[in-house]
């Protein structure tokens, strides 16, 4: 399968190489498609591996991956253009994060509204499924923990695209946790706020989710 990931940064260059560990092509697009980072991702991935403009990556990708800044989501969209994404399943990574002067981001998006949905009313044809929005890049494909796979919870309107994205989420090693529709964005979203403050108070980002069943 062709993937199309728009972004270039740890988090697009680590789902990347994990699709093509899995045997799928996958193109990275990005402002600067030649950085010395992605030069260097490419050397590391080999063939299946390449890179381009945001909209050659929209083109490109059968499945797309949105691992941009989470504010400059629509900025990133329109400059791949929005019929690129048309009848695509879109996994949405991102986080509407914004810093603050001290202690852990806060929103920019929340809690009445998400990312999530803003992406979905951006790509009305798209098939936006939020997910991978609650771990870091560290642990994005094949986690390891004492505790076993962590869990890995998704949302979307789509139930076929919630299918596809399900598998690919258990092929990166994680049990997935359907939430419902992408509203649950606002439950997802402010995660990774959870996530950044349990890393820093604990010291160390080898931290996952996961829901003990009974």
């Amino acid at each position: 399968m062709k993937v199309g990931i728009l972004g270039s940064g740890d988090v697009a260059r680590t789902l990347g190489a994990g699709f093509i560990a899995l045997g799928h092509t996958v193109r990275l697009g990005s402002r600067t498609p030649e950085s010395e980072a992605l030069v260097n991702w490419k050397k590391e991935v080999g063939r299946s591996g390449s890179t381009g403009t945001l909209a050659s990556a929209a083109e490109f990708g059968e499945l797309l991956l949105l691992c941009t800044h989470g504010v400059d989501d629509p900025t990133a969209i329109q400059l791949a253009g929005p019929r690129q994404f048309e009848g695509k399943v879109l996994i949405d990574v991102t986080n509407p994060l914004k810093p603050t002067r001290s202690g852990p981001p806060t929103l920019a998006v929340g809690f009445t509204d998400s990312l999530g949905e803003e992406v979905q009313r951006l790509l009305p044809k798209t098939k936006v499924v939020k997910a991978f929005n609650t771990i870091g890049s560290l642990h994005m494909f094949r986690p390891q923990f004492p505790g076993g796979p962590p869990d890995m919870f998704y949302c979307g309107n789509d139930a076929e695209a919630k299918r596809q994205v399900a598998g690919i989420l258990t092929s990166f090693g994680f049990n997935p946790v359907d939430i419902g529709g992408i509203e649950g964005s606002r439950l997802l979203e402010p995660l990774v706020v959870l996530w950044i403050t349990c890393g820093s108070r604990l010291g160390t980002w080898d931290i996952a989710f996961k829901l003990l069943r009974k």
